[in-house]
């Protein structure tokens, strides 16, 4: 099946590992044009080098924080600039601190929504114009299951990745007219670093093996496993696809039938 996405210029967002990274590869193996970034500049860097081999596509990278919205605009000024525009925008940040509500103190609260709202009103301001001009454009944010179903001692997450789905909805309803489709991919208990360890402290707190945990918290999905970052990134791609035309304002868990409601 064709997606539309050769010679596309797609921005992707804290891609030197997991979802991200993965995310990065497959929209280069559609022949899409990248650009990545990431705090972590030899990880990036690694990780560009690998996608540039594999696929022979051309990749923009920089370090880059995505809190940092003078950062965030100049970087996507960047990739225009190298591509002749944006057309794809996933945006990705790392999750805050795993915590109990009674633990949590008013600067992580401030960080959290720095890092996993912000970050995404950041790019989209910055991208938002790029696609206007051409009247087609793909907003992927990237969230967690926790935007449908609390997660235990993930408070941060629940709460501010919960308002992310205003913003998506808000983001769509205007912008539709430009062609422009925003939606929200919600990962369920993904094998990435992030998930590692989340099982690591979990698994101290319960006193059993990490590698028992992480069985455990697979055995919650209808799949009755954990995922892997290409099952997500797979998503991530339809959705920014030609294919998924007429989607927007939407969240796609792909969390193998971890969430329990209707």
């Amino acid at each position: 099946m064709d997606l539309g996405l050769r010679g596309k210029s797609v921005i992707v967002a804290a891609s030197s590992e997991g979802i991200a990274r993965a995310a990065a590869e497959r929209f280069a193996a559609e022949g899409a044009r990248l650009a990545m970034c990431s705090r972590d500049g030899e990880k990036l860097n690694k990780a560009a080098n690998e996608i540039r081999i594999l696929y022979g596509t051309e990749v923009l990278v920089e370090a880059v924080d995505v809190t940092d919205a003078a950062a965030v605009q100049g970087f996507v000024e960047h990739a225009a600039e190298r591509f002749g525009g944006v057309d794809v925008c996933v945006t990705n940040a790392g999750g805050p601190p795993a915590k109990m509500f009674l633990e949590t103190t008013a600067e992580e609260w401030q960080r959290a929504v720095e890092l996993n709202m912000m970050s995404i009103v950041h790019f989209a301001r910055a991208v938002v114009p790029y696609m206007q001009r051409n009247k087609w454009g793909r907003i992927v944010t990237i969230t967690s299951v926790s935007v449908r179903q609390p997660v235990y001692d993930l408070v941060y997450s629940n709460t501010v990745r919960a308002g992310v789905l205003g913003l998506v909805k808000s983001l769509s309803n205007e912008y539709g007219k430009d062609g422009i489709t925003v939606n929200n991919v919600a990962p369920g208990y993904t094998a990435t670093e992030r998930l590692k360890e989340l099982a690591a402290k979990r698994a101290k707190a319960a006193r059993v093996s990490e590698s028992d945990y992480l069985e455990s918290m697979g055995a919650e999905a209808a799949l009755g496993r954990v995922g892997k970052p290409d099952e997500v990134a797979d998503a991530i791609v339809w959705l920014a696809s030609e294919r998924a035309s007429y989607i927007t304002g939407q969240t796609l868990l792909v969390d193998g039938g971890l969430y329990k409601g209707l």
